[in-house]
């Protein structure tokens, strides 16, 4: 691929447990350059434990592997703390799925976004201030002002979600992942969100990887999706040719969720095959 950012070969993550060790994600690869990838899967299926691996955000009892994990010049497997300091919002972001329980309750949220800046630039608080009012603007929030002197409890959720997003952005990192960034908002709010991040990432080349359970959403949104299951990846396809999806189990997700005008007795039940482990 073009313009590759980042090269995941046989990612494979565990967790111990009491003395045994638990396969989280198994022999997962993909490479990603600026594009939307979506990583989409049933809850438990390993997709934020991936997008987490990428920014060593797992617990001390995680053991994480892989033939490669290289963002640019960097093998992130081999990379120290202070490299990592450096690539965790500056260059690598994450948005997390609801800012009610991602941003600090009891500092302005105007300061959280300009904090963002200041951790990674040598600037004054003044032009870190003016930094982050800049970037209220453009995410479209009105009287960013008035906005930035805000606590969390007192924006709605889309505006909170600008918010992360405000903050993941003004480091100016080259990738973004975001986690489920729009399950918490009601599907108005959901397409101005996602239309932001979508003028945001074209504007400043960045690559994308976008964590969902929602093939709708990432159909129309994303350019190409992993699906995972069991902490494996076993179908990746281009988004926009999601309907001809061979895995039975991708067939069964699209198949799931209730339509408009689609009168049926019952939903279908996916009826899983022990061999989707391996194969």
């Amino acid at each position: 691929m073009e313009d590759t950012k980042l090269e995941v070969k046989n990612l494979q993550i565990s967790f111990s447990h009491e003395g045994s060790q638990v396969n989280a994600v198994r022999d997962v690869s993909f490479t990603l350059g600026q594009e939307k990838l979506a990583i989409v899967g049933e809850s438990g299926s390993g997709k934020s434990t991936v997008g987490r691996s990428l920014l060593k955000l797992h617990p001390k009892n995680a053991t994480v592997k892989a033939e490669k994990l290289q963002f640019g010049d960097i093998d992130l497997l081999q990379a120290n703390d202070k490299t990592m300091q450096n690539i965790r919002g500056r260059r690598i972001s994450m948005i997390m799925q609801d800012p009610k329980y991602s941003l600090n309750p009891v500092m302005k949220v105007g300061d959280q976004i300009a904090e963002a800046y200041l951790a990674h630039y040598k600037v004054s608080k003044k032009i870190a201030k003016e930094k982050a009012i800049t970037m209220l603007e453009k995410v479209q929030i009105r009287d960013p002002e008035r906005v930035y002197s805000l606590y969390p409890h007192e924006v709605s959720g889309g505006m909170g979600q600008r918010v992360m997003i405000a903050m993941m952005l003004i480091p100016e990192p080259e990738i973004i992942i975001a986690d489920e960034p729009t399950s918490a908002l009601d599907v108005s709010v959901q397409r101005q969100v996602l239309n932001l991040l979508d003028e945001l990432i074209s504007e400043r080349n960045i690559g994308l990887i976008f964590i969902s359970h929602d093939l709708d959403l990432v159909r129309n949104y994303c350019d190409r999706v992993l699906v995972m299951y069991a902490g494996r990846v076993v179908e990746s396809i281009k988004a926009s040719e999601l309907e001809n999806a061979q895995h039975p189990y991708t067939q069964g997700l699209l198949k799931a969720p209730p339509r408009i005008g689609d009168i049926r007795n019952r939903l279908p039940t996916l009826q899983r095959d022990p061999s989707w482990l391996f194969n």
